[in-house]
């Protein structure tokens, strides 16, 4: 193959180039595409759906050195066919000519810089990723599709646990008398029809949505450390996860973009905002007035976003709506045998168990192991280092505590945001 496709994708309100597209032996694009570019005669059409046999025929038009033009939106390397027009031919084939996306627009539109906006794409993907960092993120562009357009983006952040936000829904960018930018709440999104025309929904914590000056695009780096010392949290007592335990219960939930997590029995909120700080959505179960309070001030002081949820599980967690991918249990008492099996029965991927009392081992690992999940844990104890008179130091010992974790067998790898 010695012939190059060239790939152009039109800007919101802008036209495709007739130079382009003369002399092309074969125009592949969508049908909306297709009817408003200017075609040679004589160039054969495909209207694409399937991606497969459109990329049979791109090859065989390859293979007898004929001309292909392939038309996209806006700028077609950015969750656009360029991907897979490269994997299939090599990006050595491919003449890019990119045009605005619907990202860059819609951010155009409000007047708000995008260079520290994460994009979800939605279309063809489920929907749940794209709502969770919503949760995360101050300012989200999500690309749609069916079934996940602003109406169930809406109704999943309407939720108790989704967080205050607005969106923006962008509908007909750069076609004259079409084109609308509405900003809604949730609610609002939820309850209406949109039809087919929106491009991209932008979902945004307006106190947030400036943002700040960036060396880097996209979400704001992963924290250096984790595991942070007591002290950087307010607490109450010193009932409060210590760092040891959490540096171990954070590797076993696993947070990540796109997860969501419940801390239960929250008290401080310590997992909670270390959970979030590693990009996950996080809805913190607290069962008195005071901790809830806390876990916000302790999530605003780290600048992230927790969904607190004042009231006692398990009969709180049934109004939380999404399944969680991982969830962390702290705390005791006598209903934690239950509180471990609600969370267990939920959980999409792991939980979590922290324990003083050796008495409540049997019961917490029997709750895990009866949702079907393969449980292992381990004894914690450690001592840290303690100044004496005389510039001396000793070792002081932290009570031991009990970490269960249980994983799911049919856990799917699936779910990161890419």
């Amino acid at each position: 193959m010695t012939s190059k496709i060239t790939v152009v994708g039109a800007g919101t309100g802008a036209a495709y180039d007739a130079g382009v597209l003369r002399g092309a032996d074969l125009v592949v694009g969508g049908r909306r595409h297709l009817q408003a570019a200017p075609l040679p005669e004589r160039a054969e059409r495909v209207v694409l759906g399937p991606l497969a046999p459109a990329l049979d025929v791109i090859e065989e038009y390859l293979v007898g050195g004929r001309r292909v033009v392939v038309l996209a939106s806006g700028d077609p390397g950015f969750f656009g066919i360029v991907r897979a027009l490269a994997e299939r031919f090599g990006p050595e084939r491919l003449d890019v000519r990119p045009g605005v996306s619907s990202v860059a627009a819609a951010f155009a539109r409000i007047g708000l810089p995008w260079d520290d906006a994460v994009v979800v794409s939605a279309h063809g993907r489920a929907l749940r990723w794209a709502v969770n960092v919503c949760r995360a993120r101050p300012k989200v562009a999500v690309l749609t599709g069916p079934g996940a357009g602003p109406a169930e983006l809406g109704a999943a952040l309407a939720a108790p646990a989704g967080g205050e936000r607005t969106l923006v829904v962008a509908s007909a960018l750069g076609e004259p008398g079409r084109e609308r930018v509405e900003r809604v709440t949730p609610a609002e999104a939820a309850a209406r029809d949109w039809g087919t025309a929106v491009n991209v929904v932008l979902c945004l914590d307006e106190a947030r949505a400036l943002g700040g000056v960036r060396t880097m695009a996209g979400a704001a780096p992963r924290p250096a450390g984790w595991a942070l010392p007591e002290d950087a949290f307010a607490h109450r007592d010193s009932m409060i996860t210590k760092f040891e335990v959490r540096a171990l219960a954070l590797a076993r939930l696993g947070p990540r973009p796109g997860d969501l997590v419940w801390d239960v029995g929250a008290g401080s909120g310590s997992v909670a905002v270390e959970c979030a700080r590693l990009g996950a959505a996080v809805v913190a179960v607290e069962k008195t007035a005071d901790g809830a309070a806390r876990v916000r001030a302790n999530a605003a002081a780290h600048g992230v976003d927790v969904a607190v949820v004042h009231g006692a599980a398990p009969e709180a967690l049934t109004g939380l709506g999404d399944d969680p991918d991982a969830v962390f249990v702290g705390g005791g008492g006598r209903e934690l045998p239950e509180v471990v099996a609600a969370c267990a029965r939920r959980a999409r991927r792991a939980v979590v168990v922290a324990l003083a009392a050796l008495d409540r081992v049997p019961a917490a690992r029997a709750a895990l192991t009866g949702a079907g999940f393969t449980c292992d844990g381990v004894l914690l104890q450690s001592s840290r280092l303690a100044p004496l008179p005389g510039d001396v130091t000793r070792l002081a010992a932290a009570n031991p505590v009990f970490l269960l974790w249980g994983e799911r067998p049919t856990a799917s790898s699936e779910g990161v945001v890419q």
